[in-house]
């Protein structure tokens, strides 16, 4: 059972140009269907593996409304940016961007892992199908947002 799928779109722009938008987590919400907000917290200021910050998420688009910590895991500027979602100190899901050249400007991959505890491995032979068209949907819907102002920018 895989609980991890990933989505590419192709950007004319810099490599540092979409690194700087896609790390700046206060502007997920121009960008992303789910999470409309969100702040560094616990003294982050912006991104750095082990800085923490808060995404408040409205699932599937229309609801429950929650806070969700988060902790950045992988800060490669201009290759990569990855964090994990946290309930209470136990990981959930791990949530990322990967940038690599190609052609005149870059191939963006946004991608994401569910942990593989039992609970987790039981709602996605449920709902993954399900959940997992949501999520690719929403993955390309981030991207082809986040392409449209940095080619617009550029």
């Amino acid at each position: 059972m895989q609980m991890t799928d990933s989505v590419t779109v192709h950007m004319d722009a810099s490599a540092d140009r979409v690194w700087d938008l896609l790390s700046d987590v206060t502007r997920i919400g121009e960008f992303s269907p789910e999470t409309f907000e969100a702040k560094w917290t616990r003294g982050a200021t912006g991104p750095a593996a082990g800085a923490y910050f808060k995404g408040h998420v409205r699932r599937n688009g229309i609801g429950p409304v929650y806070w969700t910590l988060c902790r950045v895991v992988t800060c490669e500027p201009g290759e990569e940016f990855t964090f994990t979602v946290l309930a209470g100190n136990r990981e959930v899901n791990t949530w990322g961007y990967r940038i690599a050249p190609a052609g005149n400007g870059v191939d963006v991959t946004e991608f994401f892992q569910l942990a593989g505890n039992p609970l987790l491995k039981a709602y996605w032979g449920v709902l993954g199908r399900l959940r997992g068209r949501t999520n690719r949907n929403g993955m390309r819907t981030t991207l082809e947002r986040i392409k449209a102002v940095v080619e617009h920018a550029a």
